[in-house]
């Protein structure tokens, strides 16, 4: 069976092409694959830049999130994406995510789970590692500020309830919202998960600063212990 014919991009009808697409109907018409196309520049000896942006997206789930996570290594091994290139595309997405932060960080009011998530979720979702944050709120549960207490395995000895405490008072906070992700993508909480919230719950009424909620974070779900009724 022959192997269909490479049509370069420069051969194809400008409504197609992806710059010329970008100018004659706007940003939003281009698809994912086409605005990568536009950060790579060109395709290789067998695909177009869109056909390899359309490759590296298939075997990511087709997910923007799933891509983020990939390393400059991991990206330059797919034939036609050199170092520079990756870190086009890194940067690209870290500029996305970063956008993405800059909407929703004005002292939102946390009125829910989902709230919570949404806003946890731009610091956590496409992480490949445990990390331990911790959200501080007003009396009107409006956000002052988000802290990383803790990276890798989430346990009681890895997680300084002093520091989170420290952090409550240095704030002036009256609630607090502890967030950890799962890169597994499995949301039940862990033995150590449940001895660990048990534990600033409990010391969070001696404290007298309201412990609202955890948060167990994956790509795109939650875990809420709130929601559970397990606080």
């Amino acid at each position: 069976m022959e192997t269909p014919q490479r049509i370069p991009i420069t051969a194809w009808d400008d409504s197609d092409k992806p710059r010329e697409k970008m100018m004659l109907k706007g940003k939003s018409a281009l698809s994912d694959a086409e605005l990568i196309a536009i950060l790579v520049g060109s395709g290789n000896t067998k695909e177009t830049a869109v056909d390899l942006a359309k490759r590296i997206l298939n075997e990511n789930q087709n997910n923007l999130l799933e891509l983020s996570r990939k390393s400059i290594t991991e990206l330059t091994r797919y034939s036609g994406i050199g170092e520079a290139k990756a870190i086009s595309i890194i940067a690209a997405l870290e500029l996305g995510q970063r956008r993405r932060q800059s909407e929703v960080i004005e002292r939102k009011k946390i009125t829910s789970s989902h709230d919570a998530f949404e806003y946890m979720s731009l610091y956590l979702s496409d992480l490949n590692h445990e990390e331990f944050w911790i959200l501080l709120l007003n009396r009107a549960n409006q956000v002052i500020a988000q802290q990383m207490i803790g990276q890798g395995g989430i346990s009681s000895t890895s997680v300084d309830l002093k520091k989170i405490f420290k952090q409550a008072f240095d704030y002036q906070a009256s609630g607090i919202i502890l967030a950890h992700n799962h890169p597994s993508g499995n949301l039940r909480p862990s033995d150590q998960d449940n001895m660990l919230t048990q534990k600033i719950a409990d010391a969070s009424k001696l404290m007298e600063i309201n412990l609202l909620d955890h948060l167990i974070i994956s790509a795109n779900s939650y875990y809420s212990y709130a929601d559970e009724g397990k606080l």
